[in-house]
């Protein structure tokens, strides 16, 4: 008898092996390791928590996006953040303050949240909220940038809080990287991966992965250059087509099942590096793990939304608290009528059914 698939039980087991591979890729770094050690004990406990309140009829996925900001310095080629306008260069008004970021967190660990991924926008651009995010040691705030504002400020903030981890996004080499992000990105790419390795603070990359740049990233040659630039991890992201003419760069099911075979070997050849895939492999979780599945999305203003692809909110986090927000009708419509379980061509179901959110809402 083939034995029932528990959501829960996959994502926490997905966490403890994210931190036991952490673990085995910091050994040479004693300041990372002794972090590590301590916050798998508080990951344990977040588990511990979650699994209390799964208990008692509530669930509470162990991941939290957060776009801190809408704000940012670059113009990529097929950003959705721009495409769906959450991300501008209109004046910024009406965004959470340091402080509301800060409850927010604070209600994230209490509720057995241990992973908290700082986006935007640009997330360097609020200081002051990486600044309070620091102060939670209990939770692992990984920060996807664009890595052209490592200031010192930064390298110091990161060198005495080993909980913010900069994960830089990153298209493969200089040529990929410049014709997506702009000339000179790459450049300012290496020169804070060199910084941040000569201080030994451990790093990552953001790699979102389409039909062209595919076999660049995964080949054993892209991946061993990246360590030896001093990256412990790669996420490797399913680029979202943002129009008719990008749907041509989104993976297939055949893309996938390369994506997938092709970090499953690499993992085996550099067991010293974090490599996974969001979203991954869908059939193995039960279906999309966002709407509160695995994981929500707070936006800048507050908005809880099912995720980043997905800017569609009926709740704010500023009126009714993380918690309650959980409790979103939108998300409790999402999850009960199988939309997330459903089949999609593109990188992301709830980007294809944008349609049918909006009447949801209505």
């Amino acid at each position: 008898m083939e034995k029932e698939f528990n959501l829960e039980t996959y994502l926490t087991n997905g966490v403890e092996k994210f931190v036991k591979n952490v673990v085995k890729a910091t050994l040479t770094n004693p300041k990372e390791s002794i972090f590590v050690g301590k916050y798998a004990l508080a990951s344990k406990k977040a588990s511990q928590r979650r699994h209390e309140l799964e208990q008692a009829g509530e669930h509470i996925p162990p991941f939290l996006i957060a776009s801190i900001t809408s704000s940012c310095n670059l113009h990529c080629a097929g950003c959705y953040a721009r495409a769906v306008d959450t991300c501008n260069d209109a004046a910024v008004v009406n965004q959470l303050s340091a402080d509301e970021w800060g409850k927010v967190f604070d209600d994230a660990a209490d509720m057995g949240i241990g992973f908290v991924l700082l986006i935007g926008g640009e997330p360097f651009v609020r200081a002051d909220v990486i600044e309070r995010a620091a102060k939670r040691e209990d939770v692992l705030f990984p920060i996807f940038t664009n890595g052209t504002m490592v200031s010192d400020r930064y390298l110091n903030l990161f060198d005495a809080h080993r909980n913010l981890v900069p994960i830089l996004s990153i298209e493969g080499g200089e040529q990929a990287t410049d014709e997506r992000r702009g000339k000179g990105v790459y450049q300012k790419l290496d020169t804070a991966m060199e910084k941040m390795s000569k201080k030994g603070i451990v790093f990552g990359a953001s790699v979102t992965v389409t039909k062209e740049n595919m076999q660049e990233v995964l080949s054993d040659e892209y991946v061993k250059d990246m360590y030896a630039k001093g990256c412990k991890a790669i996420i490797y992201v399913e680029y979202v087509p943002v129009s008719e003419e990008t749907k041509v760069l989104a993976l297939e099911d055949a893309e996938r099942e390369v994506l997938r075979s092709g970090i499953s070997r690499l993992r085996t050849e550099h067991e010293d590096m974090v490599l996974i895939a969001f979203p991954g492999d869908e059939k193995s979780s039960g279906g999309c793990i966002a709407a509160g599945r695995g994981f929500f999305h707070i936006n800048s203003h507050g908005g809880a939304e099912p995720c980043p692809f997905s800017p569609y909110s009926d709740v704010n986090v500023k009126e009714i608290g993380l918690r309650a927000a959980m409790k979103s009708p939108l998300f409790e419509k999402l999850r009960t009528q199988d939309v997330l379980m459903e089949d999609h061509a593109g990188g992301c179901v709830l980007y294809e059914r944008k349609d049918m959110l909006e009447a949801l809402l209505k």
